[in-house]
């Protein structure tokens, strides 16, 4: 029945979902080129799964969205939980960056109806593109009534993802994202979606940063480990920027040199310690840490953890209190 339908809105930001170029091709394209009813447009029978409400936020590459861009979607999203009349939202995005905003987002948007992010390894151009596909998977997603208050999901290549927890682990196949090693929360097939597993760290309606406006974000930069790093490009971070987050070897390690400067330190700039590797964790570590001078990332991968630690800093919580943040979200 017609009044049985739900309405989704769907957000564009850009990426290779929207991108054109050389007809057949899967590179050598511009991201963000193509308007989002275009888009909308390509998708055989999606007018069938809901009735859409289509904005843009932006037309960008994944690589150039901004905090102004994370302000205007917060701003959006949270207006449409409010209107009675949506029953979900779909955000478009580039998968570069995919699984930073996911998280982000997550920790920030106060909403309980499903979220979803999805997006393209090919270009709408290309001849085997794969963002129809992902968009029909997103918008039954985010139009069944399963995946409301579990966060902000992501959804590509029939595979559900916790906004958490996924990751690009490929920079060519349409298969790209994984969920680190505790596996899917679901799949979706044609318009047929089979939850399997909940979300269970703090996420948006019952996030402490839900709150937050997204404006004058600390600055927060990450120090990548590898045999010989400059103990002295640690040192001029430090002294740079309001955190750093290691992105140690192994368990969040790092050379001798590199310790000698965390242990040194005496200044406002927070340290993080995390992994360079996709799996595992960085824990409290009495080898590598032992005046206890940084904050274990535990499976947050660096530029996860960074995203974290500004929203820790902005709150201005204490060392303590970021740590503990650390744990539970």
């Amino acid at each position: 029945m017609a009044e049985d339908r739900k309405k989704i809105a769907v957000i564009a930001t850009g990426g290779t979902i929207a991108g054109a170029g050389p007809a057949g091709d899967s590179a050598g394209y511009r991201a963000g080129e193509l308007p989002v009813e275009q888009v909308v447009k390509s998708v055989p029978g999606l007018a069938d799964v809901a009735d859409l409400e289509m904005y843009t936020v932006c037309q960008v590459d994944s690589n150039d969205v901004t905090f102004g861009v994370y302000r205007e979607v917060k701003k959006l999203v949270e207006a449409l939980e409010a209107d009675p009349s949506v029953d979900g939202v779909v955000i478009t995005h580039g998968t570069d960056t995919l699984e930073e905003t996911a998280f982000l987002l997550n920790l920030v948007l106060d909403v309980k109806k499903p979220v979803v992010i999805t997006g393209a390894m090919r270009p709408a151009t290309a001849t085997s593109a794969d963002g129809p596909g992902n968009l029909m998977q997103a918008v039954s997603l985010a139009a069944d009534d399963q995946a409301a208050g579990m966060g902000v999901l992501v959804v590509l290549s029939n595979m559900v993802f916790a906004g958490r927890d996924v990751k690009k682990t490929d920079s060519m196949s349409t298969d790209a994202f994984r969920q680190n090693e505790f596996g899917l929360l679901g799949y979706v097939r044609d318009r047929r979606v089979s939850l399997i597993h909940r979300p269970y760290r703090f996420h948006t309606s019952a996030s402490r940063f839900n709150v937050t406006d997204l404006r004058d974000m600390p600055e927060v930069e990450i120090f990548y480990v590898h045999e010989e790093s400059d103990p002295g490009l640690l040192r001029y971070m430090l002294e740079r920027y309001d955190g750093v987050v290691i992105a140690g070897t192994g368990g969040g390690n790092y050379p001798r040199a590199v310790q000698d400067v965390i242990e040194s330190w005496d200044g406002e700039c927070m340290i993080v310690r995390a992994s360079r590797l996709p799996e595992g964790e960085a824990v409290p570590d009495e080898v590598f840490d032992p005046m206890q001078r940084t904050i274990a990332a535990y499976d947050l991968m660096p530029h996860k953890a960074r995203l974290l630690l500004m929203l820790g800093l902005q709150s201005g919580r204490s060392r303590e209190e970021i740590q503990e943040d650390f744990r539970v979200y």
